[in-house]
């Protein structure tokens, strides 16, 4: 009988095995992340408080950028500190809730994106009729269907992949707990759960992916109806941001997963992995800011109102002290 050992947890493969260019890394890593959550914690914050910014497309957006918060969140922290204090376990529990947490918020942040393109789609073909289609509840609904959607394959996911026996190598070529690296080092015979979950993720991710291109055909098909270049230009305007996030989103996780594995990962292919987490949620709020003068303008009013609230407080202030002064030199002149 084989002497098969039941593993309790995981060891990352690092960045790199000089400790000083890991300790480089991670503190690189760490400034990236910052970026990246306060760029989004900014468009939240604009969008919830910018009554101008109360539509459907920004609605989405607001999602796209919690999502992109939560998504960030779950492997870069991780990852700096392993860096940091040069200790790369993870128990078996720890590796389950980031599998979980990462196909939920991949697989809802791939549905927001599509409910996105339709909403351009609506916008675009069906102008008209937008306010009517695109209602307050509709929008809701969308967006509660892709968070539920998310979380559902993400407990599919992890079940799959954890019905697996892990008794071999404990070590993941990997930075962070994802299922093609952890069916790498499994020893299961039979994949039928984890291979039904996978075929369920490839499902739902090509027909949200044929989903966006089909509307972006219509789209596209419309604005080049438009007679005047001012208004094709205006057109694609508001529709660039989502393709190019789109692209960036289906390019780096294809990157990734879809390049022929190696045994050894060399160090580009451990960088080019945390750049699939860190730089679409980096980017997104760039793409969607860098033209986008709604966004611009909700950020110089909220610079404007705090800096007025700021002046305003300066001012009470001032007005207390003087009238504390002033009642100080009436006690000083009455004695």
């Amino acid at each position: 009988m084989a002497n098969v050992t039941a593993i309790t947890g995981f060891f990352f493969m690092g960045i790199s095995d000089i400790q000083e260019l890991q300790t480089l890394c991670g503190v690189f890593f760490l400034l990236m992340y910052m970026a990246a959550l306060v760029s989004n914690l900014i468009i939240i914050t604009l969008i919830t408080l910018d009554l101008q910014l109360q539509t459907p497309m920004y609605f989405f957006l607001k999602n796209l950028s919690l999502l992109d918060v939560f998504f960030v969140s779950v492997t870069i922290p991780n990852l700096v500190v392993n860096s940091l204090i040069h200790n790369s376990f993870i128990s078996i529990l720890g590796c389950a809730v980031q599998v979980f947490l990462l196909s939920s918020f991949t697989g809802g942040e791939v549905f927001i994106l599509t409910a996105m393109s339709y909403d351009r789609y609506v916008a675009i073909c069906s102008p008209l009729h937008y306010d009517a289609i695109m209602n307050g509840g509709i929008c809701v609904l969308m967006v509660g269907i892709s968070w539920a959607t998310g979380v559902l394959f993400g407990a599919i996911n992890t079940a799959g992949t954890f019905s697996m026996s892990f008794c071999g190598s404990n070590v993941i070529p990997q930075f962070f707990c994802d299922v093609p690296s952890l069916l790498r080092i499994s020893c299961s015979e039979t994949l039928v759960l984890i291979n039904s979950s996978l075929g369920i993720g490839l499902f739902l991710g090509m027909s949200c992916f044929t989903c966006v291109v089909i509307s972006y055909f219509y789209i596209f098909s419309n604005v080049l109806k438009i007679p005047t270049n001012k208004g094709q230009f205006k057109a694609f305007a508001t529709c660039i941001p989502h393709l190019t996030v789109f692209t960036v989103f289906i390019a780096t996780a294809c990157f990734v997963y879809l390049k022929a594995p190696s045994i050894v990962p060399s160090i580009a292919d451990k960088i080019f992995s945390v750049l699939y987490t860190l730089l679409p949620p980096a980017l997104n709020p760039l793409i969607y800011s860098l033209r986008n003068n709604d966004v611009k303008c909700a950020l110089r009013r909220l610079q404007q109102n705090i800096c007025h609230r700021g002046s305003l407080h300066l001012t009470l202030q001032r007005i207390c002290q003087w009238y504390s002064a002033l009642q100080a030199e009436r006690k000083i002149c009455h004695f």
